[in-house]
């Protein structure tokens, strides 16, 4: 894992994204990829002069952020370039983020970008096939080296999310597989322990009994027990669509999540 790609914009999510992607791209030497990108506005009514007006505020936004920003990155110890995209922020990711081992997005950008971000994440998961570490809007860093947690269900998705997680696993203090026992799983957490011992990661096990929680509720509690710092966890087994619409475990953790995600979804 070397290349990171970063979605730059002006919005609320943008600090915690950008303090994230250096954190990882420091600890693995890797390249830092920017790509800058001004929004094409919503369709406003009928008026296409409001539209033009809008996009006009939104190029001279981002043509200030891009001069703090790039200001800001000159100064920091990492490799970087930066790309300048108009367009919508999923078609965005859909075109850069092929040769990315690393997709840093937000879990919600507020506003405008809170729809957008979401479908970003769903299409780089399942149509580009990139891992996302998600950030939430308020964290401060991405504690690479500190508490990993592994949210397993012995899932094709889980399988895939840990296989591309290995490299930043190896980074962590302590990685702690959780899980919640119902005689169900197709791949057991041992099997998940012994392929990370492999990869020179020794994790803890941890097992409860399934309840009447949510797997995201449950996920969030160990968290907050366990003072994770990140969580690993394959994303949509059910679905894009089918989440939207009933909600899932993916969708709950990306609303709810005081800690980045790093996410994965087996094509």
């Amino acid at each position: 894992m070397r290349n990171v790609l970063l979605l730059i914009h002006h919005d609320r999510g943008q600090e915690s994204r950008y303090q994230a992607a250096l954190d990882v791209t420091r600890a693995i030497g890797g390249h830092l990829t920017c790509v800058d990108l001004t929004m094409i506005p919503e369709f406003v009514g009928d008026y296409v002069g409001a539209t033009g007006a809008i996009l006009a505020d939104e190029q001279a936004d981002e043509a200030a952020n891009k001069t703090r920003m790039l200001a800001r990155l000159q100064r920091e110890d990492v490799s970087f370039d930066w790309i300048d995209r108009t367009g919508f922020t999923a078609q965005t990711i859909r075109d850069h983020g092929g040769l990315s081992d690393l997709v840093v997005l937000s879990c919600s950008g507020g506003g405008q970008m809170s729809e957008q971000m979401s479908v970003a994440i769903g299409d780089t998961l399942l149509q580009v096939g990139k891992p996302v570490l998600a950030v939430p809007m308020n964290a401060p860093r991405f504690n690479l080296c500190g508490r990993a947690l592994v949210a397993w269900d012995g899932s094709d998705d889980a399988e895939a999310a840990l296989q591309a997680a290995a490299p930043l696993l190896s980074k962590a203090e302590t990685v702690t597989i959780y899980h919640n026992e119902d005689g169900s799983l197709r791949i057991p957490p041992d099997d998940a322990a012994r392929y990370l011992a492999r990869h020179g990661i020794e994790p803890i096990i941890k097992s409860e009994p399934a309840g009447s929680r949510r797997p995201a509720e449950a996920i969030l509690a160990e968290c907050r027990s366990g003072g994770h710092d990140w969580i690993v966890m394959g994303a949509y087994g059910r679905g894009r669509v089918i989440e939207e619409i009933f909600g899932g475990a993916t969708r709950s953790m990306l609303k709810e999540s005081p800690v980045p995600l790093f996410l994965m979804h087996k094509r």
